[in-house]
């Protein structure tokens, strides 16, 4: 069955840990070390895009994915706008460098999604084919200012989050707590990115951000990797009423592969995952099954299967080691099917969660 990753944040993998994404994942996996400031190995790296194609993964929402740190938070690789801006530009190159080279296909419109999807759905190897990739940005800090954003979108930017980790020029997002909310410019980039119909991923944001961000913004909404509060403790979830919120705009939400967001026993502890997450939140306490339990209720929230999905957040949650146990490449991902078929999910509710559910957002949504 094919696959629609809505979480794939491939240019860190590339620029900062130095992978050659092009090689299979055994070649990455036993690459040579170069010095890096990255802090996962590449020998548990589960994606490459020759994995992604055995994998049957047409389609990934790819990111931009740069921050500046900010005082009293650990996370953040740049300490200004202007090198922010210049790093995400790298991680933007490097997408329209691989399509360049015929390895993937940027989909920044909805005819080419379609057309796309179906060469996909018209064989049976994949080998040959681009993979597809929708541009997202998680964490504005790469917009220098507001109205910028236009430049973005003229080069293919489609999705944007307004926050990643800490409070990003634009809003509070993970590791803030729930009660911050958007910044003096986070209003003016909503109003822009309302005019281009660019997407608004509302994950990685503070609650009280989304709820500001929900009451100004009339465009599309997604959350390309987000998880259940109501199923795992911890501000990095979010609760019932964001999620219905998602699902009343027709929104789609990925459910994420990281360990720390599946784990029921512990809330996240941001001092303990920076020091200890092997310990704490370690792979083999968790597998696929809890990861459906989150697609699994998200259905429940909507009555239905038409707005949960994957959303791998595909080595950014720590490669293999931070993922379920079964999980050792993208190649797993296809054991979600039979997981919510043993759980009496029919043909067609598998099919909308695996990529069907976000095929239908993105043909829709694009422009």
């Amino acid at each position: 069955m094919l696959i629609i990753d809505g979480d794939y944040p491939m240019a860190i993998g590339a620029l900062e840990a130095g992978r050659d994404l092009r090689l299979s994942i055994e070649e990455v996996r036993r690459a040579e070390a170069i010095p890096s400031m990255f802090k996962w190995p590449d020998d548990g790296t589960m994606a490459t895009l020759p994995e992604m194609r055995k994998a049957k993964i047409a389609v990934a929402l790819v990111k931009i994915a740069v921050c500046v740190k900010k005082p009293g938070h650990i996370h953040g690789e740049y300490r200004s706008r202007e090198s922010a801006h210049a790093a995400g530009r790298g991680h933007l190159a490097y997408y329209q460098l691989l399509q360049t080279e015929g390895e993937s296909r940027i989909l920044d419109t909805s005819s080419k999604f379609t057309s796309h999807m179906s060469k996909w759905e018209e064989v049976d190897n994949y080998d040959d084919l681009p993979v597809g990739m929708v541009i997202g940005m998680e964490g504005a800090d790469s917009i220098s200012w507001p109205e910028q954003v236009h430049e973005w979108y003229d080069e293919g930017l489609r999705v944007i989050s307004l926050s990643h980790y800490g409070v990003s020029y634009y809003s509070h997002g993970t590791g803030t707590g729930t009660d911050g909310g958007l910044t003096p410019l986070g209003k003016p980039l909503l109003r822009e990115m309302e005019k281009l119909g660019i997407i608004l991923d509302v994950t990685h944001t503070s609650d009280q951000s989304v709820r500001e961000e929900l009451e100004l913004f009339n465009g599309p909404v997604l959350a390309s990797h987000q998880n259940c509060r109501t199923l795992v403790p911890g501000e990095r979830q979010q609760p019932d009423d964001i999620l219905l919120e998602v699902i009343r705009r027709g929104g789609v939400i990925g459910a994420s592969m990281d360990t720390w967001m599946l784990n029921k026993h512990h809330s996240i502890d941001w001092e303990l995952l920076r020091i200890k997450r092997r310990p704490v939140y370690a792979s083999e306490l968790i597998t696929l099954e809890d990861l459906v339990d989150h697609m699994d209720h998200v259905c429940q929230l909507a009555g239905n299967s038409k707005h949960a999905a994957i959303g791998g957040d595909t080595d950014g949650q720590g490669g293999s080691d931070g993922a379920p146990d079964d999980v050792d490449t993208v190649a797993d991902y296809q054991k979600i099917a039979d997981i919510l078929s043993h759980r009496g999910y029919s043909s067609t509710d598998v099919e909308n969660i695996m990529y069907k559910n976000w095929q239908r957002f993105f043909e829709k949504w694009l422009p």
